[in-house]
Parts: structure tokens; C-alpha cells; sequence
């Protein structure tokens, strides 16, 4: 029976630091032996292997678009290689894949398949700030994002502030950038006094800022999050504990 090729999960850097701070040294011998890749974007995806493998042939490389809106269609000549003995790599836009990531939906479907699914060493952007916020890392929910309507944005904070307390979990999410501060100040609003928010902003570059605060506390603290890569964290508590 012919061996089928393994499916990779490449982590990628969390902005623009050295590969070398967030990257297992093993994933860069993984990247240079691989030329087929399931990527969201073709552009940014070549520049991370370029920075990876400096010495790799571009023209060698077949990379497959793999996103939100990727049908199960879409997957079928990355399955095929799989199942012909050809390894594939996933890399996503920013840390891990298949974590608040597209890349997913071909991990399923390795699995639907039978094939090998090796996930790398890397920083995910999501558990760092967990580990970093003092929260409950043995129970927690990652959400996303918040919906975009205001209404529907204030129900769902309510909601996981209700969640938090009646499980004792961290409830985790983002958004869009641009976005930042208009979820914050919604967050400051509808949270109440006594409730605990990480923000973690800008996490693994040199500008990183990672606080937890009480929200009254954090009514009186300036913050500019404005086009920054932020995760947000609540946890209910009666009180904020140094």
C-alpha cells in the first residue's frame, strides 16, 4: 500500500519579529522539504518561507489558496497529493493554524482521509495572552469576534460575563483592529465595575503590553489600541486580588 504524504502545521510568526524568537528550529528543515502549501494569502505566505528558507526557489513552490469562504471542492487537489504520497504544509496568516484560522477545514478532511496531521511548534496568539492574563486556564471559551451591530455587541458581552461567572472560565475573543478602541469603550460600559479584562495588545513585538485590570481601574488607565492585533479577556470575580 503507498504511504500517503503528511499534512503540516506550520505556525507563523506573530507580527514582523525574528522567526527565530517564536519558531521551533525543526519547522524550518519541515518548510524546506516541503514545495506544496495551503496558505490565505499567496504574497505573505511566500515572504514567511522566504524568511524561513531564504535559499528556496520560488518558482518550485505550489501554493493553494485556503480561506474563510474555501469550499470542500477547493480541497480536493491538496487531498489528492496527500493521498499520493505528497506532503503538504499549512500556514496561516499569523501562530497557528487551524486556531481561529481557516486551515481547518483541511484538517478535517485529512482526517476524513486518513492521512497523518503533524502539528509544529509555535506561538499562538490566543494562549499566550491566557497564560499571560492570571485567568483560568483550565476552564475557558474562545469566541471570536463580537458581533458588529452595537446592540448585539453589548448582549454578547453581557452574555459572557454571565457565562464567566456562572463557570468560573475565562472568556476569550478580538477584533478587528481598526475596531480596537470602539469594543473597548463598549467593554468599559457594559462590564461591571468589579469584573476583571486582559488586554493583551501587539503580543511577541517589541512594543508588547499585556495589563489586567479591574474595569474601574481600567476606566482611569488611557490605552490606544487603534489598528493593534488585540485579544481580549474577561473573568467575572468580586474582587481584584494582588
Amino acid at each position: 500500500m503507498k504511504k500517503q504524504g503528511d499534512l503540516y502545521l506550520i505556525p507563523n510568526t506573530i507580527g514582523e519579529e525574528n522567526v527565530e524568537r517564536s519558531l521551533a528550529t525543526h519547522n524550518f528543515s519541515v518548510v524546506a522539504s516541503l514545495q506544496h502549501f495551503a496558505v490565505e494569502n499567496q504574497k505573505s505566505a511566500r515572504k514567511f518561507i522566504r524568511k524561513v528558507v531564504p535559499d528556496v526557489v520560488q518558482a518550485d513552490l505550489k501554493l493553494y489558496d485556503l480561506d474563510k469562504n474555501s469550499k470542500a471542492a477547493d480541497l480536493a487537489p491538496m487531498i489528492q497529493l496527500l493521498k499520493n504520497g505528497v506532503s503538504v504544509g499549512i500556514i496561516s496568516e499569523a501562530g497557528m493554524p487551524g486556531i481561529a484560522d481557516p486551515g481547518a477545514l483541511l484538517v478535517a478532511a485529512a482526517h476524513r482521509n486518513s492521512v497523518r496531521v503533524v502539528p509544529l511548534i509555535g506561538a499562538s496568539s490566543i494562549f499566550l495572552a491566557l497564560a499571560a492574563s492570571g485567568f483560568n486556564g483550565q476552564h475557558f471559551t474562545f469566541h471570536g469576534y463580537l458581533p458588529i451591530d452595537r446592540h448585539e455587541r453589548r448582549k454578547s458581552i453581557q452574555h459572557l460575563y454571565s457565562d464567566s461567572q456562572r463557570k468560573n472560565s475565562a472568556e476569550i475573543f478580538m477584533e478587528t483592529p481598526y475596531r480596537n478602541n470602539q469594543l473597548m469603550e463598549e467593554l468599559l460600559k457594559t462590564l461591571p465595575n468589579d469584573c476583571l479584562l486582559c488586554v493583551a495588545c501587539n503580543i511577541a513585538q517589541a512594543d508588547e503590553k499585556i495589563l489586567t485590570l479591574p474595569i474601574h481601574i481600567w476606566k482611569k488607565t488611557a490605552y490606544d489600541l487603534h489598528k493593534k492585533p488585540t485579544i481580549f479577556i474577561l473573568q467575572a470575580t468580586e474582587q481584584f486580588l494582588t
